[in-house]
């Protein structure tokens, strides 16, 4: 499986939507328990590109495969250097480097657009080492556990913070960050 990236479409956001509501009915990537209607999907696809953040498809055969995007980490100013990564990848694609194609091209663009910081928030710490070995290869460290701030499932869930510096040497920034006025919904 050799995945192809490339920019999500309004086209897309059918199988987004079915792969994230699926995630929210069966699984612990994320904390929301009821899945989000196409309408809902589409204006936070249209907040993220209305920050101008990355939100890419991944195809493997020319079928969807999964999808990842970026949001701004908080909504004060200060943070407007850092986003916060989100993944999902199909069932049927996992363990075959759709996931780390897709992390790898987030990184890319977060970096030409002159970012500093890149928060992956892995949900389900006991269930999820393979998501935060991913993190690790790619030079993300650990920053923290929240410890049992979700319930979901009939039991609690850890999240562990990942965090990738993209300007270590802490050189000023070269852009005005964000524009987060706009926030997300």
């Amino acid at each position: 499986m050799i995945p192809v990236l490339r920019n999500a479409e309004a086209n897309d956001l059918r199988a987004i939507t079915a792969l994230y509501g699926r995630e929210v009915e069966g699984g612990t990537a994320t904390f929301e328990t009821s899945p989000p209607t196409l309408d809902e999907m589409s204006r936070r696809f249209a907040a993220v590109k209305g920050h101008g953040l990355p939100w890419l498809v991944a195809e493997v055969d020319g079928r969807f495969a999964g999808y990842a995007y970026a949001s701004p980490f908080r909504p004060r100013p200060a943070y407007r250097y850092g986003v916060e990564g989100s993944i999902y990848v199909e069932e049927t694609a996992r363990g075959h480097g759709v996931g780390r194609a897709l992390l790898i091209a987030l990184i890319e663009r977060s970096r030409e657009m002159g970012l500093r910081h890149i928060i992956g928030a892995v949900s389900d710490s006991d269930t999820s080492a393979a998501s935060i070995a991913l993190h690790r290869s790619l030079g993300f460290r650990e920053a923290g556990v929240y410890r049992q701030v979700g319930w979901k499932f009939e039991r609690w869930l850890d999240v562990t913070l990942m965090q990738l510096d993209l300007a270590p040497e802490g050189d000023p920034p070269r852009t005005p960050g964000l524009d987060l006025t706009g926030g997300l919904a």
